[in-house]
């Protein structure tokens, strides 16, 4: 699992007792990258918090990366979706990187498939019941079976695999009445940013006490469907290089343009937030 190293694992034991204890997560603010806040946050913060999810509506957790931050940019839908999310996690390296710039020294990647494999196996002793939504059949198929040998006794309570186009008012009520009816108070929507954030956004009054993570291509990358970039390429942020040499004609476009644009703008905001800090002292 990369990026999960044995500390994490401790900070999330930690957090399983604050959470036993009463305590809950401990809220904090977030870091404005480029007009998106993004969560200072971890393993085991997010464990904690679907631990303690609230009861009078959905609880959204988005998984952001370059892509998230430069499209909530120019998608005003998109900006509203990620502000309205009760976590932000920085997913992608280069916002990881940010972070630590900015005063969270010890912040480190919250990846959505690492984080889906611990809440698998954190959830079986709470009796967690999780909803798989996007991908296809074959994949949740596959995944379903990774599940369950990764984290026996696990419970996938249902699935759903939706159309690749936009789904209809009536489809958005059926597959929130299949959510109720399963009794899952974990979805798992893997439809790729910004699909999946406007559907959470979408629903997120329909579906009290559940808590949506919007987990992109986790799907494809546990059910195996997928080959995942190598620990050293993720750990170094190179994943980007990795995806694009294997899906050229669909991402060139995104990794060319947004990540140049990403480090320009993020350079200059970097050299304003420490002018501003040298002024308030």
């Amino acid at each position: 699992m990369a990026g999960t190293g044995d500390s994490e694992r401790d900070d999330a034991a930690a957090d399983d007792r604050a959470a036993d204890d009463g305590r809950g997560p401990a809220p904090g603010r977030r870091v404005d990258i480029l007009g998106t806040g993004i969560s200072p946050s971890s393993y085991a913060r997010v464990l904690t918090a679907i631990e303690h999810a609230p009861l009078d509506r959905a609880q959204i957790l988005t998984f952001c990366n370059v892509h998230s931050v430069m499209t909530a940019r120019h998608d005003a839908a998109v900006h509203r979706a990620l502000a309205a999310a009760d976590l932000t996690n920085p997913d992608g390296m280069p916002l990881v990187w940010v972070l630590r710039q900015r005063g969270h020294r010890e912040q480190s990647r919250v990846y959505g498939p690492d984080l889906m494999e611990l809440a698998l196996a954190s959830g079986v002793p709470r009796g967690w019941r999780h909803f798989l939504f996007g991908a296809n059949d074959h994949t949740l198929d596959l995944l379903t079976t990774y599940a369950e040998r990764q984290a026996p006794g696990v419970r996938i309570v249902g699935r759903h695999a939706p159309p690749y186009r936009p789904l209809t008012a009536a489809e958005d009520d059926a597959i929130v009445e299949h959510i109720r009816a399963s009794g899952a108070n974990l979805v798992w929507v893997g439809l790729g940013m910004p699909k999946q954030e406007l559907w959470m956004h979408r629903v997120r009054d329909r579906l009290p006490g559940v808590t949506l993570l919007g987990v992109g291509a986790a799907f494809d990358l546990l059910s195996g469907t997928v080959p995942q970039a190598p620990d050293w390429l993720q750990e170094r942020g190179l994943e980007w290089a990795y995806r694009l040499w294997r899906e050229p004609r669909r991402l060139w476009r995104r990794y060319l343009f947004n990540n140049p644009a990403f480090v320009a703008l993020v350079a200059v905001e970097t050299i304003r937030y420490g002018m501003r800090n040298r002024h308030r002292g």
